[in-house]
């Protein structure tokens, strides 16, 4: 009988040996166990699709895109080149005056070169070549073609002087703030070149008695 209960006390104790060492292995492997807590992979974070490096905030790329300004001022002086080309051959049809006579010969020739220089920057700034003057510049011309003698010379020159004030101021902006470096350069020499004309036709305005708004 002694044996017996000894064995069963054995077995008893073997058991209870056994379920705790089971149990620990259980809380040792779960999910949530303190002694082995699972491991979370570090993932890089995506940039999300609106915001594309070197896109702008509505994930439209802006690199290499030309300026609204640039394409602009283009477009401005590819008119202005038109319009003056034909109000050279104009004042050379017309005007009764040597000096006038010549400065319109020069005048349509430099803006023939300039109309050259910047037809490739057009292309390259997605710009339209127009084709004739603005609708305002058509008007002064179809207002020259009614005159002729000393009243053309005064209206010429009148009209030349405006928009050479106003391309100058124009050029010498854009040299300072163009975004498209080969218009930057072409905008900073060719300021100086309108310049000179300008003071070309002050002098010949001086020379006619025609009085020049200076706040043109």
């Amino acid at each position: 009988m002694i044996a017996k209960r000894n064995s069963s006390k054995t077995l008893l104790f073997s058991a209870t040996v056994l379920l705790a060492s089971v149990t620990a292995l259980a809380q040792n492997s779960a999910p949530g166990g303190m002694s082995q807590q699972p491991q979370q992979s570090q993932q890089p974070q995506q940039p999300s699709a609106g915001h594309q490096p070197g896109a702008g905030p509505s994930g439209t790329a802006t690199n290499n895109q030309p300026s609204p300004s640039d394409q602009y001022f283009v477009r401005s002086v590819l008119e202005s080149d038109v319009a003056e080309v034909q109000l050279g051959q104009l004042a050379q049809q017309k005007s009764q005056s040597d000096d006038v006579k010549q400065f319109g010969q020069k005048i349509a020739e430099n803006r023939t070169r300039l109309d050259d220089q910047f037809k490739p920057i057009a292309q390259q700034l997605q710009v339209s070549v127009p084709k004739e003057p603005s609708k305002k510049d058509k008007q002064l011309i179809a207002k020259l073609e009614g005159l002729s003698g000393p009243q053309f010379d005064e209206e010429y020159i009148k009209a030349v002087v405006k928009d050479l004030l106003q391309g100058v101021k124009q050029f010498k902006s854009e040299a300072q703030s163009a975004q498209d470096p080969n218009l930057q350069q072409t905008a900073k020499q060719d300021a100086n070149i309108l310049a000179q004309q300008l003071q070309a036709i002050e002098q010949i305005a001086q020379k006619h008695n025609v009085t020049i708004d200076a706040k043109q």
